[in-house]
């Protein structure tokens, strides 16, 4: 029986990249279920400690794999993903240890606003600010409706792209509540270090400063890259989310905006986080209860 017989899922497509790499395409289509699905196969991956193999990089609904072709041949490495794909399965009983992460943002701050209005010329809805078009193509009422949605329930980080740093998060809900918002007709030329913003199914933190198209709803006083190292989450890495980590997106006002960022500059901020062992198959059956449970873990004390 074929794995799309028995996941309801599209078979794997795998591809050379080169003489290195290796690309495996689950699905065309992102969602939950395809994304846990690549965390479960390159985490068993990750700790069969294959020799041969280089580097490991799950994405949004794929991943690739770099590996030394004069010890590993890419067709050995494709049976062995085989196998773990089948072995993977629909993800049920698959448990993934990871973070609970809560990340302030303030929510229209000048930044973003100042931003947002000097590119009105490359947006669908001149007229609108990003957070009122975007509320009103995903039916809400009102902007503060399509913020409490938006900021409602955890999100996921499914990888680590764009730029150096920066997550892409996709929302734990059901599928026909996910928020979509298309990307700008043009892109910016220019976004602010830390801009809170949105693009198709996911939110992202700017790792950087510099061009971007995503809609933009406000900005994090805190850093998700630290090239210097100088904050206690990034004595390990210069990058601090990681796939897997669920990050708790808190509105937060100009004040405690301020005082996270004076805590950045005199390097004394730490994110609050917990350790957390996260089921998939509960996340898909119920995710509202079970983001309860999640929230409660970072929030209980």
């Amino acid at each position: 029986m074929s794995s799309e017989v028995e996941t309801g899922l599209p078979q794997a497509r795998y591809s050379y990249g080169g003489d290195e790499y290796v690309f495996v395409e689950l699905s065309e289509a992102m969602s939950l279920k395809v994304n846990f699905r690549a965390m479960a196969i390159t985490n068993g991956l990750q700790e069969e400690n294959i020799e041969g193999i280089m580097d490991i990089c799950p994405s949004n609904a794929s991943y690739m794999v770099r590996i030394d072709p004069e010890v590993l041949h890419p067709d050995d490495l494709i049976s062995r993903l085989k196998e773990l794909d089948e072995e993977v399965g629909d993800v049920h009983g698959f448990e993934l240890e990871t973070r609970v992460v809560d990340v302030p943002v303030m929510i229209e701050d000048p930044w973003t606003y100042e931003t947002l209005m000097r590119f009105r010329d490359r947006h669908q809805d001149p007229n609108a600010t990003d957070l009122e078009y975007s509320a009103r193509i995903n039916g809400y009422d009102t902007k503060e409706a399509f913020i409490e949605a938006l900021l409602g329930s955890p999100w996921l980080v499914t990888m680590i792209g764009f730029v150096p740093g920066l997550p892409w998060c996709y929302q734990l809900v059901p599928p026909e509540e996910q928020i979509e918002v298309p990307k700008y007709v043009r892109p910016r030329t220019y976004t602010p270090e830390r801009a809170f913003g949105f693009g198709g199914g996911f939110a992202v933190v700017y790792s950087v400063e510099g061009a971007g198209g995503y809609q933009l709803f406000g900005r994090a006083p805190a850093p998700v890259l630290d090239v210097k190292q100088r904050l206690k989450d990034f004595q390990d890495s210069i990058v601090f989310p990681r796939p897997g980590d669920i990050f708790n997106y808190r509105r937060i006002d100009r004040e405690e905006y301020n005082r996270i960022e004076a805590e950045v500059e005199e390097g004394t901020f730490e994110y609050k986080k917990k350790e957390f062992v996260f089921h998939p198959d509960r996340s898909l059956e119920d995710p509202h209860a079970y983001n309860e449970e999640i929230l409660g873990v970072l929030y209980g004390d």
